[in-house]
């Protein structure tokens, strides 16, 4: 493999370095091929190891590359599909309906963040805190805090005494849901933007602290008033979302 040096080009040099990394990963590397040290690379290409960095990061952040534990960086798979719609029944469904991709894991009650609290009007009160999780083809691509006030929920049982430990929170995050089925649902909506992720959450998708991820924030409202708020990560590097209030749109990889 012989030495490739980079001709003096207008735009930053990372970002020409990209588009060539970006064609030797098509051409020379297969899925899930680890390559090659940060020293050997710098040399190939004539560029300081800053430069061949600042260029590895956004491939990574576009979904080219994946850094692994104990691995090293490897070339990823095409990214998935994943629908982020409302799913069946329309925009007026609540989370755990029928056709929700998600998976109940646990509960607590806590104080939310200062921006949720906020947009709850719940400023110093503690909250139920649905944690949700969501797979595609066995791989973890995101997960969730649901956070639902108590005025939410005014009909949710005290809370049992645990027929066997460690089990009680995901039993009380579904009677959550339940409680909130019993409302009628005026209607949602969302917004997106690029984070970087949390060591907890981190673990739970198999990333490393601080990678790109999207963060999707629903606001659900009921009696013209915020009734609750998921804020859902989505791992940057695996996941391409749609918003079709149907069954989604397959998509390709870019």
């Amino acid at each position: 493999m012989g030495t490739t040096q980079l001709e003096t080009v207008p735009e930053p040099k990372y970002w020409h370095l990209k588009t060539v990394l970006s064609d030797a990963l098509d051409s020379e590397f297969a899925v899930g091929e680890i390559l090659p040290n940060e020293r050997e690379l710098a040399a190939r290409f004539g560029v300081a190891r800053a430069t061949l960095r600042q260029a590895l990061e956004q491939l990574e952040l576009e979904g080219r590359l994946q850094r692994r534990r104990g691995v090293g960086t490897t070339v990823a798979p095409p990214r998935v599909g994943v629908d982020v719609g409302p799913g069946q029944g329309g925009p007026n469904v609540w989370p755990g309906a029928a056709g929700d991709a998600w998976y109940t894991e646990d509960h607590e009650e806590t104080v939310p963040p200062a921006m949720v609290a906020s947009l709850l009007g719940t400023e110093g009160e503690p909250v139920h805190a649905v944690r949700r999780s969501r797979t595609t083809n066995g791989q973890p691509v995101a997960t969730e805090i649901l956070y639902v006030p108590a005025a939410t929920v005014p009909g949710l049982p005290a809370e049992p005494v645990e027929a066997v430990p460690g089990t009680g929170g995901a039993a009380r995050a579904r009677a959550v849901l339940r409680e909130l089925h019993r409302r009628e649902l005026d209607g949602q909506d969302r917004t997106v933007e690029l984070g970087s992720i949390r060591a907890d959450d981190a673990r739970r998708l198999d990333r490393l602290p601080g990678a790109p991820v999207l963060v999707v924030t629903t606001r659900y409202v009921a009696d013209g008033h915020t009734a609750a708020l998921a804020v859902s990560t989505f791992r940057a590097d695996t996941c391409r979302l749609s918003f079709s209030d149907g069954e989604g749109v397959p998509l390709l990889a870019g």
